[in-house]
């Protein structure tokens, strides 16, 4: 919106336009508040960050794609390329972190503040296309020689790889070469993968609305099936049968609790019971030889 403020149609009554513009007239500069730092070689622009950083001031990650307002600066250059440098506010603390360009290797350098997230990876890795460097280029223009035992060396690649793209190729037109008959085939897997899924989500339901639940259910697998076997649960009791114990229970109490106060009133205990028992036979055994 500020770069609007500079062109709009009005013109004062003591505009004079041998001042060179209206901006020059009224002492303003066309980027306005972009341009509060111009004496010093800065101005701002709206930086987007151009990888996911750490922040080393709060130690927060910042995305690739977030947006500052960042002064911009020459700072040096790189062959007819200018080198501009870039120092931007963390929005998470006060950290100030400066970033720079690298026209040599086409990428942006951090220069304090922060640190990259390292996502970068060799592309000969991946078996990618990877153009030749800077120095490689001049090489093949100047040295034919080298030209010419590098166009082997890709000769040689590309014998190498021939069997294993013949093969993509061939098994790519026999999958596809009646593509209505491939298509059917996998709709045909895809309505059955389906089918098996609501089954299994009926199922799912119904297990849950039994055990009034309210969880995600797992997937099935022999493990649990295997433990679940090894479990041996006790039926549970009906409520006949649970009133039939408590009754029973009622019944017993009171022959105990007599047995119990007799034993106390008589002062028997378990260790005087086997002394009573022999007293009495012994008793009874005397009687026997007075009748006798």
């Amino acid at each position: 919106m500020g770069e609007r403020k500079g062109t709009n149609k009005y013109y004062p009554p003591d505009y004079n336009p041998n001042a060179g513009g209206l901006n020059k007239f009224v002492g303003t500069h066309a980027l306005r508040e972009r341009a509060r730092k111009i004496h010093l070689g800065i101005i701002i622009i709206r930086f987007e960050m151009p990888y996911n950083i750490w922040c080393d001031g709060c130690g927060n990650h910042i995305g690739m794609g977030v947006r500052y307002n960042a002064e911009k600066k020459k700072v040096g250059m790189y062959y007819s390329t200018p080198v501009y440098q870039f120092r931007m506010k963390c929005h998470l603390c006060d950290n100030h972190f400066e970033i720079k360009t690298d026209p040599g290797n086409l990428d942006y350098l951090i220069v304090s503040g922060a640190r990259r997230q390292e996502n970068r990876w060799d592309p000969t890795e991946n078996e990618q296309i990877v153009p030749e460097d800077k120095a490689t280029q001049r090489r093949l223009f100047d040295d034919a020689m080298f030209k010419l035992e590098h166009g082997r060396g890709d000769e040689s690649t590309a014998s190498k790889s021939t069997p294993a793209l013949e093969k993509l190729k061939n098994s790519n037109e026999s999958k596809w070469k009646d593509d209505f008959a491939t298509n059917c085939a996998l709709r045909a897997q895809f309505r059955a993968r389906k089918k098996d899924l609501k089954a299994k989500e009926s199922t799912d339901k119904a297990l849950l609305k039994k055990s009034s639940l309210s969880i995600a259910l797992l997937p099935e697998n022999s493990d649990d099936i295997k433990m679940a076997s090894l479990l041996a649960l006790r039926p549970c009791k009906s409520a006949s049968e649970k009133q039939r114990d408590i009754r029973h229970k009622a019944l017993r109490l009171p022959s105990v609790a007599i047995k119990t106060l007799t034993k106390k009133s008589l002062g028997i205990t378990s260790t005087s019971v086997p002394n009573l028992v022999s007293a009495d036979y012994n008793s009874s055994s005397d009687d026997n030889e007075d009748k006798s």
